[in-house]
């Protein structure tokens, strides 16, 4: 079964309904990511976030996520093996 112009038919249009509804979001992004967290959905700010501006809870939380991450780190390092030059043959003379 060989691609067919149906199949490109819906590529495309799968493509421009992505693109637009990217395009949509961006346009209306503060509006749904609010809406979103007003359901429960916990959405990541957009942009940079002010430290100063978090409360004690996402401090919290933030702390949390990099302890595991630094965590993770320490025992990605300790399960790697410490590299070894590999021999060198012996030089004939």
């Amino acid at each position: 079964m060989g691609i067919t112009t149906e199949h490109v038919t819906g590529f495309v249009v799968g493509l421009g309904t992505s693109a637009l509804g990217v395009y949509l979001y961006k346009q209306n992004q503060a509006k749904v990511d609010d809406w979103l967290r007003q359901q429960g959905i916990n959405v990541p700010q957009a942009g940079a976030q002010d430290e100063a501006k978090l409360s004690l809870e996402e401090l919290t939380r933030e702390k949390e996520r990099l302890e595991d991450l630094i965590a993770e780190r320490e025992m990605q390092g300790k399960e790697q093996p410490a590299a070894q030059p590999a021999p060198q043959p012996a030089a004939q003379a």
